[in-house]
C-alpha cells in the first residue's frame, strides 16, 4: 500500500495505491506485470478498479500520474512525495549524492578490517572451503544485504589418494612428484624427451622447420608466458604422448622442491557437464568438454626438470632461447605416468545484494574466488577480503549516508576457481538467458595486488577510472590489453563473464615491484610472501585496488546512462576485415590466394566490409543519441542503457555449440568461429595445410559476417532504424 499527497486544484487530496498481489518478487524478475491496479480516492467509501493498467509496471504509472495531474511539479528525477521504505527499489527517482561525494565516501569507509579471511586449507569443496564460504555469507547478512548460495556438484580430478603419479628417466631412479594438473588424462606414456621451451605454438613451429619429429615425444616445457592447458593442447596438435611442465628458476624463484598445482582444461566449468550447470537434479547423458586432453600432463619441480634438461643430446636449441642445453634425442627416453582421480564435490557460490533505487532489476556484478591450493594468500585472500570489505562500506553507504544507486551490486564469493573457474562458469551455465539480459559488468578481484595488468572488453576502456596510477607516471589504461591478455585472462573467471556469456568484463592486477609474483599454483603463496613481494605494503595495495574496483562499479550504478563507448570495437573489426581482405585478395602480389585458386572467385569480403560499415554506423547513431538524450527521461535512458548491454552478448556466435567451443565470441573468444581463427585458417590454406578446408572456411566466414550484421541490427534498436545493405 503506497500513499500519495498531490495539491489537486487547491485542494489536499490523498490517493491510494493498492496492488492486488503481495507476492515477494526474486531479484531481477518482475511479477509486477501480472498486478492490479486500484486507485482509491481516501474521502470515497468505494474503491475503483483500473483493470487496464494490469499490464503497467506500477512505478512507471505513478510517474505518469504524477506528471499528468501538475507538469509543474518537480522534474521526474528530483526527490518524489515516494517515500523508500515503502518503494525501496522501484521510485524512478535519481541518485541524491554528486559523484565526487560517492568517491569521497567510499574513501572513508573502505579499510583492511576484513582482512581476516585467511585459511590454510580451503581447497574446494573442503571442509575449510564451506567454512570460509559460511564466513563470508554471515558477513553478507551482517551488512543487511539479501543474501543466497548456489550449490553445484561438480566433477574434478585430483591426486590418487592411493597411489602415486611417477616420470623415469632413462635408467634414473623414480620420481614421484607432488604437483598434479587437474584433467590431464591418465595412463602410462613412454618416449623421448624434446624439450620445447614455453611450448608456444610459435615455438613449436620452429622445431617443426628444424625438421624434428614431435610425433609419440613427450615434452618438456617451462611454465609461464601461456596457461598449462594451453601447453598441453598444442603439444596434442603436433600429436605428442605427454606433457611435462616445471618452473624455471630463471621464471620462478620458488626453490628446485616446490611443486605446482594447475589444471588442464582447455575452458572454464565442469567439463563433464559443458553447456550446462551441475546441479545435482540434473540427469544428462555422459558427455565431456572438447577442451579435455587427450594426452598425459604433470608438473614436476625445478629440480626434477633441470636434471633432465642436463642430461638431453640431440641438436642445439634455436637462437634466442636463452640456453646451452640440447634439445633431446630418440634416446632420452622417459616413462610418465598418470594416476590421477575423477572425484565429485559438492561447492557452494555464496551471493549478496545491494539493490538499486531505479533499476534493481540491472546489476554489475564483483566477484572473487575462495579456494585455493594451499593457503592461498594472493590467489584468493586478498580477494576475498577486498569483495567484503567492499559490501561493507558500500552498504554502509546507502544506510547510513544516503548514497541511493541506480542499479544493484551483486557481490560473489566463487568456489572451485583453481580447477577453471568452475564455481562462476556454472552460475553462468545455470542463469545464463536471465544474467546475459540484466549482468552488465563483471569486476575481477583474483590477484589483485600482483603483477601489473589491466584486462577485459573494449567498452569499458573510456572510462576514466582506468586512469588510475600504479606507479609514479604509469596508469592501468596504459597496460590495457597487454601482456598476452587472452592467456591471462583465461585463467580468470572475467574470461567465461565476457567471452561465454557476453558479459563485460574487467580484471586487474598492480602493485610497486618491478616483477610479476611467482608463487601461485603452489603452497608458498602465503601473506609472508607476499609482503616480500610488495615491500610489505599489502594492506594498502588492498585498499588501492578495493577503491578502484569500487569506483569502476559505484560510476556503473550511480550514472544515468552506463559508461561504454560501443565505437572501441570498430577499429578491433577494422582491423580483422583489413587482415582477411588482404590474405583473400592479395596476400602476396602476384599470388593472393584467389589467383592461386585455392580460393574460389566468387568468394568477397565485401560483405563483411558492409557489415563492418553497418556496426560502425549504428555505433555512431547511438553515441548520437546519447549526446542527445534527456536524463530526466528515465525510460529513455533504461532504453539506451539496453541497446548499449546487447553488443557483448550479439558478439556470441549463435552457430557453435557450447560443447564444442564455449568461449563463443567472435572477436575475443577461441575456436574456428572467431575473425582471429578465419585470418589463421587462410594462412594454413596458404601452406596448404591439410587441416585447412576451403569449403569450412567458407561456412565459418560467412557466420562471422552475420554476427558482426546481427550486432548492428540490434545495436541499431527499433526494427525500422536498421541499416542493413547485405
Amino acid at each position: 500500500m503506497i500513499r500519495l499527497t498531490q495539491n489537486m486544484e487547491g485542494d489536499t487530496g490523498h490517493v491510494e495505491i493498492i496492488q492486488s498481489s503481495d507476492i515477494n518478487e526474486p531479484f531481477g524478475v518482475g511479477n509486477h506485470l501480472n498486478r492490479k491496479v486500484w486507485l482509491v480516492p481516501l474521502n470515497s467509501v468505494e474503491s475503483v478498479p483500473i483493470p487496464y493498467l494490469e499490464s503497467l509496471p506500477l512505478s512507471g504509472y505513478l510517474i505518469g500520474y504524477l506528471v499528468h495531474r501538475n507538469k509543474d511539479l518537480a522534474p521526474t528525477c528530483a526527490p518524489s512525495a515516494f517515500r523508500y521504505e515503502d518503494i525501496p527499489h522501484e521510485t524512478g527517482a535519481a541518485p541524491l549524492m554528486d559523484w565526487d561525494d560517492v568517491k569521497k565516501l567510499l574513501a572513508q569507509k573502505l579499510t583492511t578490517s576484513s582482512m581476516d579471511l585467511s585459511s590454510s586449507n580451503h581447497r574446494a569443496g573442503s571442509p575449510g572451503d564451506e567454512d570460509l564460504g559460511n564466513k563470508v555469507l554471515k558477513k553478507f547478512k551482517e551488512y543487511g544485504m539479501k543474501t543466497w548460495t548456489d550449490e553445484h556438484f561438480v566433477k574434478v580430478q585430483d591426486p590418487p589418494a592411493s597411489g602415486y603419479n611417477r616420470i623415469v628417466f632413462k635408467n634414473g631412479p623414480e620420481e614421484r612428484p607432488t604437483g598434479f594438473l587437474s584433467y590431464s588424462a591418465s595412463g602410462t606414456a613412454r618416449g623421448a624427451v624434446l624439450y620445447a621451451r614455453y611450448g608456444e605454438e610459435k615455438e613449436l613451429k620452429q622445431l617443426k622447420d628444424m625438421n624434428i619429429d614431435m610425433n609419440g615425444r613427450v615434452m618438456l616445457v617451462r611454465a609461464g608466458r601461456i596457461s598449462f592447458a594451453e601447453k598441453v593442447a598444442n603439444a596434442a596438435k603436433v600429436n605428442a604422448s605427454a606433457v611435462l611442465i616445471y618452473p624455471d628458476p630463471a621464471d620462478y624463484s620458488i626453490g628446485e622442491s616446490s611443486p605446482l598445482f594447475g589444471h588442464v582444461h582447455m575452458g572454464s566449468g565442469d567439463p563433464y557437464t559443458p553447456g550446462f550447470p551441475s546441479f545435482n537434479h540434473t540427469q544428462f547423458p555422459p558427455v565431456q568438454s572438447s577442451g579435455l586432453p587427450n594426452i598425459l600432463a604433470q608438473t614436476i619441480t625445478a629440480g626434477m626438470g633441470l636434471n633432465i634438461l642436463r642430461q638431453l643430446g640431440g641438436r642445439a636449441q634455436p637462437d634466442g632461447w636463452e640456453s646451452i642445453n640440447r634439445l633431446g634425442d630418440e634416446s632420452d627416453v622417459i616413462t610418465v605416468e598418470v594416476n590421477n582421480v575423477l572425484t565429485e564435490k559438492r561447492i557452494n557460490n555464496v551471493f549478496g545484494v545491494i539493490k538499486g533505487f531505479v533499476d534493481a532489476d540491472r546489476y554489475v556484478v564483483i566477484g572473487a574466488q575462495r579456494d585455493a591450493w594451499g593457503p592461498g594468500f594472493a590467489a584468493s585472500t586478498v580477494g576475498t577480503s577486498v569483495l567484503v570489505e567492499l559490501a561493507r562500506s558500500i552498504s554502509d553507504m546507502v544506510e547510513n549516508d544516503g548514497f541511493k544507486p541506480r542499479r544493484s551490486i551483486v557481490f560473489a564469493s566463487w568456489s572451485a576457481g583453481e580447477y577453471g573457474s568452475v564455481g562462476a562458469t556454472e552460475w553462468l551455465e545455470g542463469y545464463l538467458s536471465s544474467l546475459s539480459m540484466k549482468a552488465f559488468t563483471y569486476i575481477n578481484l583474483d590477484g589483485i595486488v600482483t603483477g601489473i595488468y589491466c584486462h577485459g572488453c573494449r567498452l569499458l576502456v573510456p572510462m576514466k577510472l582506468f586512469n588510475v596510477n600504479y606507479d609514479k607516471d604509469k596508469s592501468l589504461l596504459s597496460q590495457f590489453g597487454k601482456n598476452n591478455w587472452e592467456s591471462t585472462m583465461m585463467d580468470s573467471a572475467a574470461y567465461p563473464f565476457l567471452a561465454f556469456s557476453g558479459i563485460p568484463s574487467v580484471a586487474f592486477r598492480f602493485h610497486s615491484g618491478s616483477s610479476d609474483y611467482p608463487y601461485f599454483g603452489t603452497t608458498l603463496d602465503t601473506q609472508q610472501n607476499l609482503n616480500s613481494i610488495t615491500a610489505s605494503q599489502v594492506p594498502q595495495l588492498a585498499v588501492r585496488a578495493g577503491q578502484f574496483a569500487g569506483h569502476i562499479a559505484l560510476r556503473l550504478v550511480h550514472d544515468h546512462l552506463l559508461q561504454m563507448d560501443l565505437k572501441k570495437y570498430n577499429q578491433l573489426i577494422r582491423s580483422h576485415v583489413v587482415q582477411i581482405n588482404a590474405r583473400v585478395k592479395n596476400y602476396l602480389p602476384s599470388a593472393g590466394l584467389q589467383k592461386s585458386g585455392l580460393l574460389p572467385k566468387a568468394l568477397t569480403v565485401q560483405w563483411l566490409i558492409m557489415a563492418s560499415g553497418s556496426y560502425s554506423r549504428a555505433s555512431s547513431a547511438l553515441a548520437a543519441d546519447i549526446q542527445n538524450s534527456d536524463l530526466e527521461d528515465i525510460e529513455m535512458c533504461r532504453v539506451i542503457n539496453d541497446r548499449i548491454m546487447t553488443v557483448e552478448r550479439n558478439f556470441l556466435s549463435p552457430y557453435v555449440s557450447p560443447r564444442d567451443s564455449p568461449f563463443r565470441h567472435i572477436l575475443l573468444g577461441s575456436g574456428p568461429h572467431t575473425l582471429k581463427a578465419l585470418t589463421s585458417h587462410l594462412d594454413s590454406l596458404k601452406t596448404a595445410n591439410p587441416d585447412a578446408n576451403a569449403e569450412l572456411f567458407r561456412n565459418q566466414f560467412a557466420r562471422a559476417t552475420w554476427t558482426i550484421q546481427t550486432c548492428a541490427n540490434s545495436l541499431a534498436g527499433d526494427i525500422w532504424s536498421l541499416d542493413n545493405e547485405i
